[in-house]
C-alpha cells in the first residue's frame, strides 16, 4: 500500500481563481462598452467633420450639437414635458385596454372571430389617413387629446395581440390537471392563465413602449398644425430655419426618452418574473 501510494500520489486540488472576481470584471466591461463605443463614435464624427469642413447646416459636429443642448436645455425639457405627458398617457391607455380587450376576446373564440379583424384593420391604417378625422373629432381647440388618440392606436396592438398569445399559451398538462380538479373559472383565469399570459404582457409592453413614443412624434408631425410645443414640432420648426444643431439636439433628447421608456418597462419586467420565468432566470445566470 506505502508503494502504491508512493507512486500514485493523490492528485491536489488547486483553488481555481476566484470566479467571482472575474464575473464582476466582466459585467463592467460588458456595461462600458457601449459607452466607450458611443465616446468613440463620437470623436471620430467630430474629426471627420472638422478635417472635411463639413457646413453645420448639413451635419454640425458633436461640440456644437451639445452646445446647443446646453444653451437650449430649458426650451428642450419644456418640449419634452409635452411629448412626454402625450407618450406615457398613450402607453398607459393602450396597456390598460389592450390587456382587457386581449381577455374579453380570449374568453369566447365566437367573439374574437368577430372583431379580430378590425383590430387588424386598425393597426394596419396608416395614421397619416386617420390624423384629420381625429382632429376634426375632438375639435381644434384640443390638439392633445387628439395627439394622444394618434398615439394609442399605435401602441395598442403590440399589447393585445400579446395578450391573446398569452392566454392561449397555458400548458395543456397545466389545463388538464385543473380540470382533473374541477377549478373554477376565476381559479383558471388568476392561477393559470394571467400567469402565462404576463410574460406576452411584458413583451408587448417593451414593443408598445416604443411605439408609444413614435405614435406621439408622428401625431405631433401630421396633427400638430403648428399649435404643439412638442419634440416633434422643434424639430419641424428648427428645420424650417435650418438650425441643424437644434434638431439634432431634439433628436438626442427623444431618443433618450425611449431608451429610458423601455428601460423602465425592461425594470418592470425582470421585477416580475426574475424569480421564476425562464427568460429572466436565464439572464441571470
Amino acid at each position: 500500500m506505502n508503494a502504491q501510494a508512493a507512486i500514485s500520489p493523490e492528485p491536489v486540488v488547486e483553488p481555481l481563481a476566484g470566479p467571482g472576481k472575474a464575473t464582476s470584471a466582466s459585467r463592467v466591461v460588458d456595461r462600458l462598452a457601449p459607452i466607450l463605443g458611443g465616446i468613440v463614435a463620437l470623436l471620430i464624427w467630430e474629426g471627420a467633420v472638422r478635417f472635411f469642413q463639413v457646413s453645420k447646416f448639413i451635419l454640425p459636429p458633436p461640440s456644437l450639437i451639445l452646445e446647443q443642448l446646453v444653451s437650449g436645455f430649458g426650451d428642450l425639457m419644456f418640449a419634452l414635458a409635452f411629448t412626454a405627458t402625450i407618450t406615457l398617457s398613450a402607453f398607459a391607455l393602450a396597456t390598460i385596454s389592450g390587456v382587457l380587450v386581449g381577455v374579453l376576446l380570449t374568453q369566447n373564440p365566437r367573439v374574437e372571430r368577430m372583431l379580430w379583424p378590425y383590430a387588424v384593420a386598425l393597426q394596419v391604417t396608416p395614421m397619416v389617413a386617420i390624423a384629420p378625422l381625429v382632429v376634426i373629432w375632438v375639435g381644434l381647440d384640443n390638439v392633445w387629446l387628439a395627439l394622444m388618440i394618434l398615439a394609442w392606436v399605435v401602441a395598442f396592438f403590440p399589447i393585445l395581440s400579446n395578450t391573446m398569445i398569452g392566454m392561449k399559451s397555458a400548458d395543456h398538462g397545466l389545463r388538464n390537471l385543473f380540470s382533473l380538479y374541477r377549478a373554477s373559472r376565476t381559479k383558471r383565469f388568476f392561477h393559470l392563465q394571467l400567469p402565462s399570459a404576463l410574460p406576452y404582457i411584458l413583451a408587448g409592453m417593451r414593443v408598445s413602449a416604443g411605439l408609444s413614443v413614435i405614435g406621439a412624434v408622428v401625431a405631433e408631425f401630421v396633427a400638430g398644425s403648428g399649435s404643439a410645443t412638442g419634440l416633434a414640432w422643434t424639430i419641424v420648426s428648427s428645420g424650417t430655419m435650418l438650425d441643424i444643431p437644434r434638431m439634432f439636439a431634439a433628436l438626442i433628447v427623444l431618443a433618450a426618452f425611449g431608451l429610458l421608456m423601455n428601460g423602465a418597462v425592461a425594470l418592470i419586467q425582470k421585477l416580475l418574473l426574475g424569480a421564476w420565468h425562464e427568460s429572466a432566470v436565464r439572464q441571470e445566470n
